[in-house]
C-alpha cells in the first residue's frame, strides 16, 4: 500500500534538479513514491532525474514525449499516482528533511479533504516566509468559508498546490486535477475549485517547503505569450464561480481578483515582447468586457485610484476600438 504520492515536475532545471532530488531523498518513506515528471526536457535533467530513479528509493520517472507545461505535468503524475494521500513538489524548489512524514501525520490526525502550509520564499540568497492567509491554525474548516472577504486576501489568494497535501477522495471527485494545457496561473482555477467543492480543510504551521523565485526560466519572468494564459485561466474561474449556488456572494471576490492581476500585468508590460504587449491590452480589454458590468463596477470602484485608471483605460480603448470598427462596416 503506497500511503503518500509525490508529483514532482521537471523541465530543464538541470541546475536545480540536484537540490530537489537531495531533498526527496530525506523524505523518503518505505509507503512513499515520488513520481518525476520530466516534461521533455532538452538539457541535462533527463539524466540527473534517470540517476535519481536507480538511486532514491520509491522513486520512478515518466518522461512525456513533447512539453505539456505544468499543469499538464502534473496531471501525468495524478493519473499515475498510487498514494491514499497526494502531494506537489516543483522541480527547481526543495524540503526540509522529514517535512512530508510530519505534514501527513498532522492530516491524519486532523482527518480533513486538504492541508496548507506556509513556505519559505528564496530569492538569490533571502529568506521571507509567506504565510497562508487563513487565521486558524490546526482546526478543521471549511474551505467555502475562507473565499471572502473580497477586499483581502483569503485562502484562494494562497494558491500553491505545492503547499499542502491532498487525500485521495479529491482526486475520485475531479477536484485535484488541473487545466490541462495551462502554462501559468494554472493553480487558480484548481484552488477555488478545492475551496467551493471540498469539504474540510486545514492550515498547518509547518515552515518545510522552499520556494525557489526569481528562476530566469520560470515562466513568471519571461513575457512571452505563454504569460497571458492568466486570462484563461481567469476566464474559467468566472466561468465556473458564477454558476455556483452562491455566485452573487463570490463573484465580486472573483473578479476584484481578477482585476487585480490584470492590472499586475499592465503595470509592468514593458517586460513583454512588443507584439505580446499588445495582445496584452487586447486581450485585457476583451476580458473585462466580459465580466458582470454591476461586479465590475463595483470592482474598480473598491480598489486605488491607480489600478481603477489603468483598468478603466483599457477597458474604454478597447469599446472605442470596437466602436470605430463597426461604424466602418
Amino acid at each position: 500500500m503506497v500511503k503518500l504520492s509525490v508529483i514532482v515536475p521537471f523541465y530543464n532545471v538541470q541546475s536545480f534538479a540536484p537540490d530537489t532530488l537531495r531533498s526527496l531523498r530525506t523524505n523518503t518513506r518505505e509507503d512513499f513514491e515520488f513520481l518525476l515528471v520530466d516534461d521533455c526536457s532538452t538539457d541535462g535533467t533527463s539524466e540527473i532525474l534517470r540517476q535519481a530513479e536507480r538511486e532514491i528509493p520509491g522513486t520512478a520517472v515518466i518522461r512525456h514525449e513533447r512539453n505539456g507545461g505544468l499543469a499538464t505535468a502534473r496531471n501525468t503524475g495524478l493519473d499515475a499516482a498510487r498514494g491514499e494521500y497526494l502531494a506537489f513538489l516543483d522541480g527547481d524548489d526543495w524540503l526540509a528533511p522529514g517535512h512530508f512524514a510530519g505534514l501527513l501525520s498532522a492530516m491524519e490526525d486532523l482527518g480533513c479533504d486538504f492541508v496548507r502550509t506556509d513556505h519559505v520564499q528564496c530569492t538569490g540568497r533571502a529568506r521571507s516566509v509567506h504565510r497562508v492567509p487563513v487565521g486558524p491554525r490546526g482546526t478543521v474548516l471549511r474551505p467555502r468559508d475562507w473565499i471572502l472577504p473580497a477586499d483581502r486576501s483569503t485562502g484562494v489568494d494562497y494558491p500553491y498546490a505545492w503547499a499542502g497535501m491532498y487525500h485521495r477522495r479529491l482526486v475520485d471527485r475531479g477536484l485535484l486535477h488541473f487545466t490541462d494545457g495551462l502554462r501559468t496561473a494554472e493553480d487558480r482555477p484548481w484552488i477555488w475549485r478545492l475551496h467551493r467543492h471540498a469539504e474540510s480543510f486545514a492550515v498547518i504551521g509547518r515552515l518545510g517547503i522552499f520556494y525557489r523565485r526569481g528562476v530566469a526560466s520560470s515562466l513568471t519572468q519571461i513575457g512571452d505569450v505563454r504569460q497571458l494564459d492568466f486570462i484563461r485561466a481567469f476566464d474559467q474561474v468566472i466561468e465556473e464561480t458564477a454558476r455556483d449556488e452562491e455566485a452573487e456572494r463570490l463573484l465580486p471576490k472573483a473578479v476584484r481578483t481578477y482585476c487585480a492581476v490584470i492590472s499586475h500585468h499592465l503595470g509592468s508590460i514593458e517586460r513583454f515582447e512588443p507584439a505580446v504587449a499588445r495582445r496584452l491590452r487586447t486581450m485585457s480589454g476583451e476580458a473585462l468586457r466580459r465580466m458582470p458590468a454591476a461586479v465590475l463596477n463595483e470592482a474598480l470602484d473598491s480598489m486605488d485610484a491607480e489600478r481603477a485608471a489603468r483598468l478603466r483605460r483599457v477597458r474604454r480603448a478597447r469599446v472605442r476600438v470596437g466602436a470605430v470598427q463597426g461604424e466602418a462596416a
